[in-house]
């Protein structure tokens, strides 16, 4: 009796990658294609920042649910570039808000062509990724991606109006990293689903998946913003607190700092600095707040995991899995 070979299962994020290498490559071409213009500088600011490193997750996301939902077709590529032009023009548009000097470790584009520039290319690249939504003529697909980027914009200007906020609470915390960050990762996934023509209960789950792990991808983010080291974050440490921007960690260990620490840490967020950040940083180890809030992170990275149980066994699957646990654990 033959048997089939047994398939590897990915167990790291490099085995992610090797899986999807054919359709990351194509995806890469197709980007570099269409962001060619007859602007010389819009072509120099927008390679400056999608050849600017970055491992793609939310495409990655939407690959790998594609195939996991069952699609054989070609149109993921298309969505998976459309994706990454509308998270590239959040970020040329929020390094110009947050006034940041490094994006994944090398100058942002502000700082080297200036603010207009950028957002005038951050503007293009949104055009530019409507104008690949209707080559796709899917009504689904427009709605879903058009619905997302004005969510990501409500979030900008939500984060923008708790800037300095000391006494942000977590439920609106939970609602910035949700339409900031989390819904794109939802879309990304649900969009595997529409196009494989999954039910709308398959595709929900998905798009619940995303969710979930765009969540625990940011408040992981906003952890090692206060543990990691410069070269590993891809920007100073402590760019949030001299941002003035209020994270989970800050938000809990406000709740349990006795009253000369909460009043060190009011002082810093309302002033957007970061002289006293090695201070900052012993109150928020010192509270237990960095370790409570990766364990928030985690606890939502497993139930980002179970909501993947409807789907078939494949090597997707166990990817996106996988994702889960490197959104909380970048050493994967």
């Amino acid at each position: 009796m033959n048997h089939a070979p047994a398939v590897s299962l990915p167990a790291s994020l490099t085995d992610i990658l090797e899986l999807t290498a054919a359709d990351r490559q194509a995806v890469d071409n197709l980007i570099r294609q269409r962001l060619r213009s007859e602007i010389v500088l819009v072509n120099q600011i927008s390679e400056h920042i999608i050849g600017g490193g970055g491992k793609r997750l939310r495409p990655l996301v939407h690959l790998l649910a594609a195939r996991a939902a069952g699609y054989a077709g070609q149109d993921h590529l298309q969505v998976a570039a459309i994706i990454e032009f509308i998270h590239t023009a959040t970020l040329l548009h929020d390094d110009v808000v947050d006034e940041s000097s490094r994006r994944r470790g090398k100058e942002t584009a502000h700082q080297v062509w200036g603010n207009a520039a950028s957002v005038l290319v951050g503007d293009f690249l949104y055009s530019r990724s409507f104008q690949l939504m209707v080559e796709i003529n899917r009504m689904m697909v427009m709605e879903i991606l058009a619905n997302t980027t004005n969510t990501i914009a409500e979030g900008e200007v939500l984060q923008l109006m708790q800037m300095g906020n000391a006494d942000l609470t977590e439920k609106d915390y939970f609602q910035v990293i949700s339409d900031k960050t989390a819904c794109l990762f939802a879309a990304s996934a649900r969009l595997g689903g529409v196009l494989a023509g999954s039910s709308p209960a398959q595709c929900d789950s998905l798009a619940s998946y995303g969710l979930l792990l765009g969540q625990a991808f940011q408040i992981a983010d906003d952890v090692l913003d206060y543990r990691a080291d410069d070269q590993a974050l891809g920007k100073s440490l402590g760019d949030d607190l001299a941002e003035g921007k209020v994270t989970l960690p800050l938000i809990l260990a406000m709740e349990r700092a006795e009253p000369g620490q909460q009043g060190l840490l009011r002082a810093m967020i309302a002033d957007g600095g970061s002289r006293e950040l090695d201070q900052a940083c012993r109150i928020l180890a010192d509270t237990g707040a960095l370790d409570d809030a990766l364990d928030q992170a985690r606890r939502l990275a497993d139930r980002a995991r179970r909501c993947l149980d409807a789907l078939p066994p494949s090597p997707e699957k166990s990817a996106l899995v996988l994702l889960a646990d490197y959104a909380v654990d970048r050493s994967l």
